[in-house]
């Protein structure tokens, strides 16, 4: 466990300043970032645009597509070599919203039917689409505002957020499809028992951001502004919630969810000033909230908070990524490092320019921070700035493969 320490004064946070950085240099990993409304892939090889596109949970396939009159082309790309393979023609108009752990099947819904991270419009029914690189292999029609938010491990359901009341939403509860039939159902507990009637629990609060674990069987949502929510185990003991924040872990294979609860003052500050970031290992994750300065360690194992301690604090929009050696948090144009492996003091360097997106090399020696139209990527030991590739347009930083 972490005996993390916290921010201190200027020389905890002296670390080494960005060189000037190299125009015009190739990446050299591969990545995919978001820019003029559209997916890029970034390879040392050159750049490449595809526009309207989802990228698996592991990065390796690009479910792209495409209009054909009114109708949608859909065709998978090869991440890493930008390989081509048409797909099917699906009657009407669809966006990719989720893709199976395993890549082999994507869910569409209708252009601007919302994300997991925002609260859709009002609407009695949802159409949507499950597709692979070959044929449509379901279309639905589902009672209620339904957002896809993963499938399970074997592709047989998908797991959604149900906005409640389906007109005029201001909540939500996950629940599980069945592909084959449509059939709405609520998840398991914990111990894997069914919910009683009346226990489900729904939240009103901001879906931050979510992380698969390295074997894409479970996945992290973070929420925040969760005023007075219960949790399932709360409605079935009859107890009063008081939470502002929590991970939500969702199980795909096994069907169970479980909410990892923070304390304040997790959740009451801005949503975007908190990160979420899951150790190469599997073993922890980490919550940062640059707001209040607070830094949260907790173990996959037992789904309990390790540690609360002090962290990097600052105004804006806050992004993390972690490596075997290091967990890293940026908000403004610094990066913050703390050690995994050493001794547990936050060091920083200077990204040269807001950052929109974090993330880091498999190998964990380079640390890659997405910046206003451009790429940038540094030493992990040192925080030198190795080169920057120019990305115009760019707003976000998927991910690093």
């Amino acid at each position: 466990m972490l005996a993390l320490l916290g921010v201190g004064a200027a020389a905890a946070l002296a670390g080494c300043r960005s060189a000037t950085p190299t125009a015009g240099t190739a990446v050299p990993d591969l990545l995919l970032v978001r820019a003029e409304g559209g997916l890029t892939v970034l390879r040392p090889s050159g750049m490449e645009w595809i526009g309207a596109g989802l990228a698996t949970p592991d990065g390796a396939t690009v479910y792209a597509v495409a209009a054909a009159g009114v109708d949608t082309e859909l065709t998978a790309i090869e991440t890493r070599t930008g390989q081509r393979t048409a797909g099917p023609r699906l009657a009407g108009a669809w966006t990719p919203r989720v893709a199976s752990a395993d890549g082999r099947l994507v869910a569409l819904a209708a252009p601007g039917s919302g994300e997991v991270t925002h609260v859709p419009s009002g609407r009695a029914r949802t159409p949507l689409v499950v597709a692979d690189t070959a044929r449509e292999v379901a279309r639905l029609e589902l009672p209620g505002n339904i957002v896809p938010d993963a499938f399970s491990t074997g592709g047989e359901r998908l797991y959604v957020l149900d906005w409640l009341p389906a007109t005029a939403p201001d909540r939500y509860r996950v629940r599980q499809v069945e592909v084959a039939t449509g059939q709405s159902s609520a998840l398991l507990t914990r111990v894997k028992s069914a919910v009683p009637p009346g226990a489900e629990e729904e939240m009103s609060g901001e879906g931050r951001m979510a992380v698969y674990a390295p074997n894409r069987q479970v996945l992290y949502t973070l929420y925040t502004h969760q005023p007075d929510h219960r949790h399932t185990r709360d409605l079935i003991a009859g107890r009063p919630g008081d939470v502002h924040a929590f991970v939500h872990t969702l199980h795909l294979a096994e069907q169970w969810a479980f909410c990892v609860d923070l304390p304040a003052p997790f959740g009451q500050g801005p949503g975007a000033g908190h990160a979420l970031a899951m150790s190469p290992e599997g073993g922890e994750f980490y919550v940062a909230d640059v707001t209040s300065g607070r830094f949260a360690v907790v173990g996959t194992e037992q789904l309990t908070v390790r540690e609360i301690v002090d962290g990097p604090r600052g105004a804006g929009t806050a992004f993390a990524a972690a490596t075997f050696r290091q967990v890293l948090v940026a908000v403004g144009s610094t990066v913050h490092v703390l050690p995994r492996d050493a001794a547990p003091v936050w060091r920083s360097w200077d990204a040269g320019g807001a950052v929109r997106g974090l993330g880091a090399s498999r190998d964990g020696k380079r640390v890659y921070a997405a910046l206003p139209d451009a790429v940038a990527w540094f030493d992990a030991a040192t925080g030198q700035r190795l080169g920057t590739v120019a990305v115009p347009g760019l707003t976000a930083l998927d991910r690093v493969l």
